[in-house]
């Protein structure tokens, strides 16, 4: 059974990717090779490849019962496809092989997933979430565990919801597996609970290991728990999180959480949290640590309950993955740094300097796909910023208010995908705003004084749309712009 489920939705995926309408196709980031993706899952650096596993339904471009795709890469930049490594083909997991994790066990590589069971007609409610494993010795092609789930409904805590448990990361220390799960308490409050292991098979109930003040959304997916230059971070997207301020203005946020965890308590103690980025589509993310000893984080580059172009024009795709980061640690706050590996794909540079702008300037710089490092002094400007993906009737507006110290991403006429803008509080440094920004196609990632803060969004600008703008409300100097093709 197993092989004819994956066998079919790999020659599915073979004979109708031909069908792909590729205008919004992008060319430096991950995508599925056909049908709809959204969570990554299983991110490891495993023999000399990093491979990264993501939801999947090969099908259509809609969320549909969650298969595994698989994607391997050598620089984290570009990536060739594998055969499906789950589908949901047993009676733990036949409505959806969700989100989780790998590990290296002995040489092999072990993915730990939720199975997800409907047990009734409505299924926003009708449902049962369990937790189990399958393995390969290559990497490629998996089994899964005949003893499935390894985690039942019996071993899910008073304290928590039995059927919203899902999204496995798992851990090694020392001798020990560690395994964090995303719940919440049937109250409205998201939280993590931790198990422990000696083989993966058999799990042992530690703690609810943190849990929301009731500020920190409902139901907390996809945790992520490491350790960084020696402090403890968990990472979660909390959903239906109420905006702070300028922040979590999406339906569904991620926040990294800074603390000290107690693991033989199985208690992080909470000290603070933020925003992992600041922008519109950001989901989801996932860490894994490289043989450079990088921490490397990527994420599902689109939004729950949001406008998704490609699938209403039925271009048969839909999803894609943000640029991976380097995660570091600076001041006690975490800065996200893209690759270093994309320097390796810059083309065509161009350079300037020394730019005076007062009003609106257009640069002699065209088109869709490219990396812009500009550095902008503020003089005596009352803002300023830059247009991307202009025409006549299209701009991406990227703002810096001096007056009001906020960075401002706005999208209201940057095609025919979602409108509205996101801001969040920058301070120049030393009068200066620096920015590095990557667009690709239909997406748009902004590094904010050296991945301070990451804005990350989504854009569907028409084909014409190439032109690069400058602005500025008082005199304001460019210092440099460098601008690259990435191809």
């Amino acid at each position: 059974m197993v092989r004819d489920k994956l066998q079919e939705a790999n020659e599915f995926i073979k004979n109708n990717k031909h069908k792909l309408n590729k205008e919004y196709r992008l060319n430096y980031h991950l995508m599925g090779e056909y049908g709809w993706i959204n969570d990554p899952n299983g991110f490891i650096y495993y023999k000399g490849k990093y491979h990264l596993f993501y939801q999947h339904y090969p099908y259509e471009a809609v969320w549909g019962p969650m298969h595994w795709g698989h994607a391997v890469s050598e620089d984290l930049v570009k990536w060739s496809y594998e055969p499906i490594a789950l589908a949901p083909d047993t009676n733990f997991d036949k409505d959806g092989c969700f989100s989780g994790t790998s590990i290296e066990k002995d040489g092999k590589l072990y993915l730990v997933y939720t199975g997800h069971v409907y047990t009734g007609v409505d299924k926003s409610k009708d449902y049962k979430q369990t937790q189990g494993i399958a393995y390969s010795e290559n990497g490629i092609f998996f089994e899964k565990y005949h003893g499935n789930p390894v985690i039942n409904s019996n071993q899910i805590p008073e304290a928590a919801n039995k059927k919203d448990c899902r999204d496995p990361k798992v851990f090694k220390i020392d001798d020990i597996y560690y395994m964090v799960l995303g719940s919440n308490d049937e109250k409205g409050n998201g939280q993590v609970l931790l198990y422990k292991s000696k083989n993966l098979i058999n799990w042992d109930f530690v703690n609810i290991l943190a849990k929301s003040d009731g500020n920190i959304g409902t139901t907390w997916e996809c945790p992520d728990l490491f350790k960084i230059n020696g402090k403890d971070i968990l990472m979660v997207s909390p959903q239906y999180m109420k905006p702070q301020g300028n922040n979590y203005h999406n339906i569904h946020s991620t926040v990294y959480i800074t603390g000290n965890l107690d693991l033989k308590k199985g208690i992080f103690n909470i000290n603070g949290y933020n925003p992992v980025d600041y922008g519109f589509d950001f989901y989801a993310p996932q860490t894994a640590l490289d043989s450079k000893g990088r921490r490397i984080v990527v994420a599902w580059m689109e939004m729950w309950e949001s406008k998704f172009p490609t699938q209403e024009r039925g271009d048969n795709w839909c999803g894609a993955m943000t640029l991976p980061r380097e995660v570091v640690l600076k001041d006690n706050k975490l800065f996200f740094k893209p690759v270093s590996e994309i320097e390796n794909y810059r083309k065509n540079e161009v350079s300037l300097e020394n730019i005076s702008v007062n009003g609106e300037n257009l640069l002699p710089i065209t088109g869709d796909s490219y990396e812009l490092q500009i550095i902008f002094d503020a003089k005596h400007s009352k803002e300023f910023g830059i247009k991307l993906r202009t025409s006549e009737t299209e701009e991406t507006v990227l703002t810096y208010s001096v007056e009001d110290k906020l960075f401002i991403f706005n999208r209201d006429k940057s095609g025919i995908g979602p409108k509205g803008e996101r801001k969040t509080e920058v301070e120049l440094i030393d009068n200066k705003l620096n920015l590095q920004i990557f667009v690709d196609k239909s997406s748009v990632e902004v590094f904010i004084n050296e991945g301070e803060k990451v804005m990350t969004g989504r854009i569907y600008p028409s084909r014409e749309s190439i032109n690069l703008k400058v602005f500025s409300k008082g005199d304001c100097n460019i210092l440099s712009l460098i601008k690259w093709d990435i191809k």
